[in-house]
């Protein structure tokens, strides 16, 4: 009986998280790219150019391995493009934090005339909930995760909140 309470309780909590997040997501973003999983992503047959939206300094603390930096603040999309295939129908993920300055980029992409863009659930955070693997500019594994600031660390529930 013990064991099936406890059961409950994991999955109310898991939901109950995913709800929230939900809400942040659906007060920040405006819904005009898909997403996709990080359970999705880790598959080895997703196989997807991945871009980070997040900020130099973040990026540099970890980021999720073959991620290509192109920032947020200063992004810029004829720089972006240069580093794509010029197959618009390569399927490309974007990801920040949580999903949200991901968003924006993505769309850039998507009027950019890409049709095979996904902004990545969760983001980095997300990923790391669900125990992938991040690396340093090093390309070792590390526990490390920016977090923006103080106010968004609480979404990173794995590794080692950096801000």
């Amino acid at each position: 009986m013990k064991k099936i309470v406890l059961l409950f309780l994991l999955i109310s909590s898991s939901t109950f998280g995913q709800q929230k997040l939900d809400k942040l997501l659906n007060k920040w973003n405006n819904k005009n790219v898909p997403y996709m999983s990080v359970e999705t992503l880790a598959m080895p047959e997703t196989n997807a150019i991945l871009l980070d939206a997040r900020e130099e300094n973040e990026f540099k603390v970890s980021h999720i391995k073959e991620a290509i930096f192109v920032g947020y603040d200063d992004f810029k999309i004829n720089e972006t493009l240069k580093k794509l295939p010029e197959d618009k129908n390569t399927k490309i993920v974007v990801y920040c934090s949580l999903g949200i300055r991901s968003e924006k980029i993505a769309d850039k992409l998507i009027r950019e005339g890409y049709t095979n863009v996904y902004n990545l659930y969760g983001g980095i955070f997300e990923w790391k909930n669900a125990d992938f693997q991040v690396i340093d500019t090093l390309g070792n594994a590390t526990e490390k995760v920016h977090t923006f600031n103080e106010n968004w660390s609480k979404w990173l529930k794995k590794g080692e909140k950096v801000y």
